[in-house]
């Protein structure tokens, strides 16, 4: 059972150490004008704890995944994304419809952009520590 997310949130959890998934985040909550969203990196406990009680293959999917805790479920790449996007603020929510496109096209171009987002935008270190006003957001 995963504690710790209020079921009027959905939790994101995003790859923490890549550039691309750190800006990727701030931008959602720029636009989280509902206050939907938590975030977490994949690599917290909470993020492992999800991971295995979901059984995710890491090697297939390591770069986002949104828990719903009202429905108990998880979803990953594009669906993830576009899922997200339906949450946030014009003109973003408009790239929802895109999800009228099948998944394994729609994965397809997400697991390029992911397999490349290193190369292309670089990685940290270690995870990203929220600023003191966004530290309310992210669960450890």
């Amino acid at each position: 059972m995963i504690v710790n997310v209020p079921k009027n949130k959905q939790l994101i959890l995003f790859d923490g150490v890549c550039n691309l998934c750190n800006s990727s985040v701030l931008y959602v909550i720029k636009r989280d004008k509902k206050d939907t969203f938590l975030f977490a990196p994949l690599q917290s406990k909470i993020g492992e704890q999800i991971i295995e009680d979901f059984n995710v293959d890491t090697s297939k999917t390591d770069s986002i995944l949104l828990y719903n805790p009202l429905t108990h479920k998880i979803y990953s790449k594009s669906t993830a994304a576009l899922r997200v996007s339906k949450s946030l603020t014009f003109p973003v929510k408009v790239l929802s419809v895109f999800s009228i496109i099948p998944a394994f096209i729609r994965n397809w171009v997400y697991d390029f952009i992911a397999k490349n987002r290193y190369r292309w935008y670089g990685k940290k270190d270690a995870c990203m520590i929220p600023t003191p006003e966004l530290k309310a957001k992210f669960l450890d």
